[in-house]
């Protein structure tokens, strides 16, 4: 009886001190919606890889930049790069409740960032996971 319980306490230290408030409140990726306004036929590309036709949904690094391709038939090929910015409040909450270890472990996994919806009025932010890319290309 005395293991499984200071199995189980150990359990509950090691997963209260491995994540921090970035981890907790939106974690290491973000859900983003990529939307071609007025171009329902038009095939968007996330990071190279093909993700859509008109609307693509997916899964992306907080991290990490997001670069959109937008290609339409008789229009320009639309590329835009969004650049992530750092999450001050969770990152000083992080910080407060969790010191050096909550600043390792959101720098480390990414939790520390986020698109720059304050920044470029074309992102969306819907909540802390979720945020919408309205793209528009030019056409001749």
């Amino acid at each position: 009886m005395k293991t499984k319980l200071t199995i189980l306490l150990c359990s509950i230290l090691i997963s209260v001190t491995a994540s921090s408030c970035g981890v907790i409140f939106g974690g290491s990726k973000y859900n983003a919606t990529i939307i071609a306004k007025n171009h329902p036929n038009a095939d968007i590309y996330v990071n190279g890889e093909k993700t859509g036709k008109g609307t693509a949904t997916g899964t992306y690094h907080r991290n990490r930049p997001l670069e959109v391709k937008v290609k339409d038939g008789n229009c320009k090929e639309y590329t835009k790069t969004y650049h992530k910015i750092f999450r001050t409040g969770n990152f000083i909450l992080s910080v407060i409740s969790w010191g050096i270890i909550g600043i390792g472990v959101d720098l480390g996994t990414g939790a520390a960032y986020k698109p720059d919806h304050r920044g470029e009025p074309s992102i969306t932010k819907v909540n802390d996971k979720n945020y919408t890319f309205t793209v528009e290309p030019e056409c001749n």
